[in-house]
């Protein structure tokens, strides 16, 4: 008698390996935007970051030029997280409400490290100078007005290779704002010329690159 022929076993088939669920964000501030009173927008009495009369003034013509394109961010009770600056811009150019988003249950330490962090990381970015100097010259070319963009007299001279007569800045570059940057040993040198400068009742920023 005929012996059967053995099964061959099935090839195994190797399974797709499992991803981990992907983690989930917390809500979304800009996800929900509203719009409130200025009156009703608080300013977070320990903002450390500072807003010159010139950079408001600078960020109302924005403002005005553009409209507002972005919203202020606040805690549940109103209280400011970030947009002190353009809360100012707006008081300045009699702006009765804002947009605004709303962080939802964040801890007080959140609130306050993102107020910090949300000022810092947009300092840590750099400009391609190349391509900069390329936006900018179209940009005079077009005649557009150049001191909406916030750069100083100065700076653009040097970017846009134009020859420094010395002269006083011309009108399309006036109304900008003027800075000294004093490089510190350390943080406590840091401190202490911070505290020579505002008792000569200059207005001083802390910057740390």
């Amino acid at each position: 008698m005929a012996r059967k022929p053995k099964k061959q076993p099935k090839p195994k088939i190797a399974k797709p390996p499992v991803e981990p669920p992907a983690q989930k964000l917390r809500e979304w501030p800009a996800d929900k935007i509203e719009r409130r009173k200025l009156a009703d927008i608080i300013p977070y009495p320990n903002n450390a970051r500072t807003h010159s009369e010139e950079q408001v003034a600078q960020i109302a013509a924005s403002m005005q030029a553009y409209g507002v394109t972005a919203p202020v961010l606040v805690d549940e009770e109103g209280v400011l997280i970030y947009g002190h600056g353009r809360l100012r811009g707006a008081q300045l150019l009699g702006l009765a409400e804002l947009p605004v988003a709303v962080a939802r249950g964040w801890s007080e330490d959140e609130k306050r490290a993102y107020r910090l962090s949300d000022n810092q990381l947009a300092l840590n970015a750099g400009w391609d100078i190349p391509l900069l100097k390329l936006e900018l010259g179209e940009l005079k070319l077009a005649g557009f007005d150049m001191p909406l963009l916030g750069f100083g007299d100065k700076t653009l001279i040097t970017l846009l290779d134009l020859e420094d007569t010395g002269e006083t800045a011309k009108p399309q570059l006036e109304g900008l704002r003027y800075a000294v940057i004093v490089r510190c040993d350390s943080e406590t040198h840091q401190i202490g010329i911070i505290e020579q400068l505002q008792a000569q009742g200059l207005n001083v920023e802390a910057l740390i690159s």
